[in-house]
């Protein structure tokens, strides 16, 4: 999909020309696009606030290609920032600039993208916004537009190998991307647990990855194994749970990094039902465990010279006559004991099991990422995820995100919460207190994972978009976590 040439942008044989503007006074000026004819270039001085261009971040207009081959030149607003992506932020300027872009121009089948690439660096930001940008998920319905086919990235070093491999890793991050917002659109109805396994079956054979496996344990093995989280929340669904493990193993790994995902296919609450309205949503529970296993995959795609394994704790929150009630006790694989006293507080009780076998097999990290919380949106919103956990991880996590282009803020993880958790009856309660929820639970997984090192990763807000598409970011599963798990695992390496 994406190619690298050092042609001219005004003679290439393309649908679109894509070039990057900012704001000047009120007009705009095209960057790093000397190329442009001057007819292009005095109708963006002279004529941009008539037709309604400002260069304003996000901000994609067309116009007629005057002058050059394709047809359309297409500009795209990066605002006063950098576009040095030599800086986290001037790469993420890059990224979003061009996902817009290749997000708005669904319908073409080839675009050229003619930012100024001075180094490897932006040719990736290029190429990563490019791919993440161009998605649609049509499981469905036909599309009327489908995405971008064919994209070229105009830069002087088209035959550099960092370029080059630059955009081979970034076409492995955007299949990881897509590969789990299809899992977080997919119906739940389609997307079960023993669904959900079939298709990280399918996924480990076609990445045909060396050093790469996949363990499921079913209902029984569950039982067996004792994993009373998982088996607790899944028993109202007349579809069982599953826990999945994914395990990449390269030959003289330099460590090993243990990943732990929700993976609740549909969320409904269970006896403590949730409300209606919204419950649409609640499809998206499962992003957790799909980034897990994207990630791993991707990990593996890539050749990394770490050991990742991930755990997907996949269950179906449903109330029957068979689901567990508020006031039931679990035992979590490990012999401790819960309290559950609201089962739509589920995903910490998966999550405990997974957390547990991951530990088993001493992984120098643990990592886990969970839509866990609706406190996470109160405190953070939409687009902010959080993290929290032993505070050396959670610091590197963040700067794993900073470097990914996702945003992720460290959160507290205060000891006086714990108290919130006491049960008369059991270990620990599965909540506490209303004020703190988000941080509350982080506490309650804590006390799976004693002093390892660990991070907890919240992503319940951004992981679904419900309001409208922004940069290379789609309306419904957004793909939130590929990019940082997978750019940890690599600074492990």
């Amino acid at each position: 999909m994406i190619a690298l040439t050092s042609k001219n942008p005004a003679q290439l044989a393309v649908d679109a020309v894509v070039v990057a503007v900012r704001p000047r006074g009120t007009a705009v000026v095209a960057v790093g696009a000397e190329w442009l004819p001057k007819e292009l270039t005095q109708t963006l001085l002279r004529d941009a606030a008539r037709l309604g261009i400002t260069g304003a971040v996000d901000e994609v207009r067309r116009l007629p290609g005057a002058g050059i081959k394709a047809a359309t030149l297409v500009v795209t607003g990066v605002g006063d920032k950098p576009l040095d992506a030599g800086t986290p932020e001037g790469a993420e300027t890059v990224r979003r600039a061009v996902g817009a872009a290749t997000r708005e121009l669904a319908g073409l089948t080839s675009v050229a993208i003619a930012l100024p690439t001075p180094d490897a660096a932006t040719v990736a930001a290029v190429a990563e916004g490019a791919l993440l940008g161009a998605y649609a998920f049509s499981r469905y319905h036909a599309l009327h537009d489908a995405p971008v086919g064919q994209v070229e990235i105009v830069t002087e070093r088209p035959r550099d190998r960092a370029a080059q491999e630059a955009v081979a890793r970034a076409e492995v991050i955007a299949a990881a991307v897509h590969a789990t917002r299809d899992l977080v659109n997919t119906a739940p109805n389609d997307l079960y647990p023993a669904a959900f396994a079939d298709e990280a079956k399918a996924a480990v054979k076609a990445a045909g990855a060396k050093g790469l496996k996949i363990t499921v344990l079913d209902e029984k093995a569950l039982a067996a194994g004792g994993y009373g989280g998982i088996l607790g929340v899944g028993q109202g669904s007349a579809r069982p749970p599953r826990l999945v493990k994914v395990a990449y193993a390269p030959s003289r790994a330099k460590a090993h990094v243990a990943l732990v995902g929700k993976g609740i296919t549909f969320d409904s609450g269970g006896i403590s039902i949730k409300p209606a309205a919204g419950m649409e949503a609640m499809k998206s529970d499962m992003a957790g465990a799909a980034a897990v296993l994207h990630t791993v995959v991707a990990a593996a795609r890539l050749g990394l010279p770490v050991a990742v394994t991930g755990w997907l704790c996949l269950a179906e929150n449903m109330p029957s006559g068979t689901a567990q009630r508020p006031s039931d006790v679990l035992t979590i694989r490990g012999g401790k004991t819960v309290e559950v006293l609201n089962t739509d507080a589920e995903g910490r009780l998966v999550m405990a099991d997974g957390l547990v076998a991951a530990l088993e097999e001493k992984p120098d990290v643990v990592v886990d990422i969970a839509t866990l919380t609706g406190a996470q949106m109160v405190a953070l919103g939409y687009r902010v995820s959080a993290v929290m956990g032993t505070e050396d991880v959670r610091d590197e996590v963040v700067s794993a995100a900073t470097a990914s282009g996702e945003q992720f803020w460290p959160m507290p993880l205060p000891e006086e919460l714990r108290a919130g958790l006491k049960s008369k009856v059991a270990d620990i309660a599965n909540i506490g207190e209303r004020w703190g929820g988000m941080l509350s639970a982080g506490v309650f997984l804590r006390e799976f994972v004693g002093d390892a090192a660990w991070a907890h990763l919240d992503i319940a807000g951004p992981s679904f978009n419900e309001k409208a598409a922004h940069g290379y970011t789609p309306v419904g599963g957004t793909g939130v976590g590929v990019r940082t798990l997978l750019s940890f695992v690599e600074a492990r390496g």
